[in-house]
């Protein structure tokens, strides 16, 4: 089995960094990687600490959470600056992704549905912002960055160590052209399509784009959607007309994306709307800049003619309740309501007099593929006071049904499920 494994990972060395044979320069350590070689970084991986006083407070911020009746929310597992999540297809592990240096492994040993180690993984590679962590069915995890993507094709097999087989899918500097590397909307997501397929959000760094940026974001879809293979050929841009998207999942249903995008600041408290998209097509434009938010105009771009066919949104959110992460339920745990519906977190407002947000939506969807209206699922992180217990980033889903929900600012995991 093990020779197999390495068989296999070997060729997909091949095909995601072919470059590797032909390097003549010393190999820094993900090359080393590729080529499975020891980094020489030591085995003595720090964990963090699951009990003592700062999973006390967790959990009491945790009992001011309203859910609705037979739900329940507890402690999963404390990681720091946790965002974006993919749970292993094998059920051994989680992987967590930031927006700092570090990408976490959460791992619950005894499978009471509690994490027994969190842990740094990789620590041998230097990430920047890893914030998009995704699977495809068969086991290989991809790590989308700042300006890189890279391959780990047997993470929940290698991952108990510092060394890992890791391979560059997109190399650093050619995700987005290196001089628009910014401090702004600089998390990605990426999902693994039904066509089989990487798709990355790429997210344009300023609350308002000059228009001489327009040609060049729209070749490289900075403001949109990207696609490739999962070697990273025959990359593509897939939407455009996109401020900063956080969330990404495909309907199973239809093959269909939805996502969320966050509109523009600076126009006031109530407009303009937050935006749950759906995309039914390659090639659709979703109305950034001409728009901020749903049919609201910018000032910017006023005067300027908006794309004919630009498509909006599917929900309008509140204002400025920063709507992330999202995943489609396919669960077996909750009640049906939900079974095909979308779970999505709404990190909460930075810059709204009366702040909102913090809080997990859920929006059904029809036998048609459209949407019904968006209902608060989970809120009780925004105190009365306007201060934030917690700020939801994503959810996703467990092999059991229930529902994972990362919070940035806590540096936690929670769990979410029904019944008994």
């Amino acid at each position: 089995m093990l020779k197999r494994l390495m068989i296999s990972v070997a060729a997909v060395a091949v095909l995601a960094s072919p470059a590797l044979a032909q390097n003549t320069n010393p190999p820094g350590n993900l090359e080393k990687l590729g080529e499975f070689k020891s980094t020489g970084t030591s085995m003595d991986i720090p964990t963090v600490e699951q009990k003592g006083e700062n999973a006390k407070a967790i959990n009491n911020i945790l009992k001011k959470v309203k859910l609705p009746p037979g739900f329940k929310i507890s402690l999963y597992a404390v990681v720091p600056d946790a965002r974006e999540m993919a749970v292993g297809p094998q059920g051994v592990v989680t992987f967590v992704g930031t927006r700092k240096n570090k990408v976490y492994a959460v791992t619950d040993r005894n499978r009471d549905r509690v994490a027994d180690e969190v842990k740094e993984f990789a620590p041998s590679i230097n990430f920047n912002i890893p914030n998009g962590v995704c699977f495809t069915k068969d086991g290989f995890l991809y790590i989308a960055e700042q300006n890189r993507v890279l391959l780990f094709p047997a993470a929940e097999f290698f991952y108990e160590g510092p060394d890992v087989a890791a391979f560059n899918v997109v190399k650093q500097g050619e995700l987005i052209p290196p001089e628009e590397e910014s401090y702004n909307h600089t998390a990605r997501v990426c999902r693994i399509g039904p066509d089989n397929k990487l798709y990355i959000t790429l997210g344009q760094p300023f609350n308002v784009p000059a228009q001489e940026k327009l040609e060049l974001y729209n070749k490289w879809g900075i403001g949109g959607i990207v696609r490739m293979d999962r070697d990273g050929k025959n990359r593509e841009v897939f939407a455009t007309g996109i401020r900063n998207s956080v969330g990404l999942d495909f309907n199973p249903k239809d093959g269909t994306a939805w996502f969320n995008d966050n509109q523009v600041d600076g126009m006031g408290d109530e407009i303009p709307p937050g935006e749950l998209n759906h995309a039914t097509a390659a090639g659709q434009n979703f109305g950034f800049p001409w728009y901020g938010g749903g049919k609201v105009r910018t000032n910017e771009y006023k005067d300027s003619e908006p794309p004919a066919n630009a498509v909006p949104p599917a929900h309008e959110y509140d204002a400025h309740a920063a709507d992330l992460g999202l995943t489609f339920y396919t669960g077996k745990m909750f009640p049906k309501k939900y079974k095909g519906g979308i779970f999505s977190a709404q990190h909460g407002s930075w810059n709204r007099t009366n702040p909102v947000g913090a809080r997990i939506m859920f929006t059904p969807i029809n036998e048609d593929g459209t949407n019904g209206p968006t209902e608060v699922f989970a809120d009780g992180w925004l105190l009365d006071t306007g201060e934030y217990a917690g700020r939801p980033v994503s959810v996703t889903q467990m092999a059991d049904g229930s529902l994972l929900v990362s919070d940035d600012l806590v540096g936690a995991i929670y769990r979410i499920s029904y019944g008994n």
